[in-house]
């Protein structure tokens, strides 16, 4: 299929766990039931993926954090089907990863967003949430990047 014929969607999120072996994850609320998932989210047009992680985080948590290495990328497709949207098109997400760590703020909810809280989970709690396959994705990556330090 040729990239005319389907959506594309642009995203970044930050993998951020603390010294207490806690990740930081966000209640998504736009689907038929709530979800857990990587902070961050859609990139706008005049954006870098760098600028709008750490937009996203602010907005969706409350903390302003600092990026650290490149996780990874990964993509996925929706059928034109499954899309929450019907647009009769497929999207392509392409979903940006960054290690991140918190600078500063303080804990909040975002109010009216794609998110309505944002909670520190145990890693070893993680795998008994209801969440989308991109905490998985995410949990992945920083694997293999502890692996190779």
């Amino acid at each position: 299929m040729d990239y005319s014929e389907y959506d594309t969607r642009l995203a970044a999120y930050a993998v951020i766990v603390d010294d207490r072996d806690r990740i930081l994850l966000a209640l998504w609320n736009e689907a038929d039931e709530r979800q857990w998932t990587m902070p961050g989210g859609g990139v706008e047009l005049h954006e870098s993926v760098e600028e709008a992680v750490v937009r996203e985080l602010r907005e969706e948590t409350g903390y302003d954090v600092s990026l650290g290495r490149l996780l990874g990328v990964d993509t996925h497709v929706v059928p034109a089907e499954e899309r929450r949207l019907p647009t009769g098109r497929p999207l392509r997400g392409v979903r940006v990863l960054f290690e991140a760590q918190v600078v500063g703020g303080e804990l909040t909810f975002e109010i009216d967003g794609t998110t309505d809280e944002a909670r520190w989970i145990p890693l070893a709690e993680v795998s008994s949430l209801t969440r989308v396959a991109l905490v998985d994705v995410a949990l992945g990556l920083l694997a293999g990047r502890e692996a190779q330090r």
